[in-house]
């Protein structure tokens, strides 16, 4: 079934305008779960520099910052552009959400698991999966055995491996998705990709989402704004290509004619060098001719027959006679 009533919200725009609304929360979970791979219920939308809604949105920043059931901290963000220091940010942005849901009087028993989930529309680097995640874990340097912590809770000791405490970063490579959604990991990820939602979807969250996320379901005011938005990034995307074009034509220009500076300048020291090294040695070569033709001289001078002094200098008789 197509048409125009099947056109799909950009996860981006809905995101940032309509999943932090509570009555959209079952899409926001159905997402979560399926990417952090447990039921995940959202208490509250929690307001961070990222998701306020202002007339100058970077559409390089669009995320949501939520609390679940279970009281840890998750962050979505969706990244348009490339960033060069997009790690960092995000390792900065983890380590701010757990200072600022800790406060001063609190035990360290207090500090919550944060998920960190980028949706990246950009190449961040090498790789062969569309989906990468980041945990921590101890191994053991000489045994290569996972180290288990044990910790108290409600006066019981348990048993915790790090990766519950420790934060978990989930990085979606949307553009490297080519497959044939089969699971609900892949189905969100075509969605994502293409903004297609199958009509026999059971993907957590997708059923609902092909209810709220529609194009006409919004308003004349609504549909201008996401269109604007949409052109925004489209222009976004292809300044930023143009620059990288033109980066990369001036990098070769530059390239070439540096190369070729660098050749002549090298060719010519590689000349210089050379015409040093032949002059010293003909020099050399010269001066030892000059010496033997003097001392050829002095035999001579001395009574020694043309013979005698050929046979002591190493110079043939006729070379001598033409030193007479």
């Amino acid at each position: 079934m197509g048409g125009l009533k099947d056109r799909y919200i950009r996860f981006d725009w809905a995101i940032k305008r309509l999943l932090r609304q509570k009555a959209n929360f079952d899409v926001l979970e159905g997402f979560l779960t399926v990417f952090i791979g447990e039921e995940v219920k959202i208490v509250e939308i929690l307001e961070s520099e990222g998701n306020q809604q202002t007339p100058d949105d970077k559409f390089n920043r669009v995320d949501i910052k939520a609390r679940n059931s279970k009281g840890e901290i998750i962050l979505v963000e969706v990244q348009n552009t490339s960033e060069l220091y997009y790690l960092e940010r995000i390792l900065y942005g983890v380590a701010k959400a757990i200072t600022e849901h800790i406060h001063l009087g609190d035990t360290y028993k207090e500090v919550k698991k944060v998920y960190s989930i980028s949706i990246l529309y950009f190449d961040i680097g090498k790789g062969a999966d569309y989906l990468y995640v980041g945990q921590n874990k101890f191994i053991g340097v000489h045994t290569n055995d996972q180290l288990v912590i044990t910790a108290k809770e409600k006066g019981a000791l348990v048993q915790k491996s790090p990766a519950e405490i420790f934060p978990e970063y989930i990085l979606v490579r949307v553009n490297e998705f080519d497959k044939v959604a089969v699971t609900p990991l892949e189905e969100w990820v075509a969605y994502l990709k293409s903004g297609v939602i199958k009509e026999n979807t059971t993907a957590p969250g997708l059923q609902e989402a092909r209810k709220k996320l529609q194009y006409y379901s919004m308003t004349d005011a609504e549909r201008y704004a996401y269109d604007e938005h949409l052109n925004a990034v489209m222009i976004q995307n292809d300044v930023l290509g143009n620059a990288r074009e033109e980066g990369l034509a001036e990098g070769r220009a530059e390239g070439l004619t540096q190369g070729r500076a660098e050749g002549l300048t090298q060719g010519r020291a590689e000349e210089l060098t050379q015409g040093r090294a032949e002059g010293l040695t003909q020099g050399r070569a010269e001066g030892r001719a000059e010496a033997k033709k003097d001392i050829v001289k002095s035999m001579l001078s001395n009574g020694l027959s043309v013979e005698q002094a050929a046979k002591y200098s190493g110079l043939t008789v006729e070379e001598v006679e033409s030193i007479k």
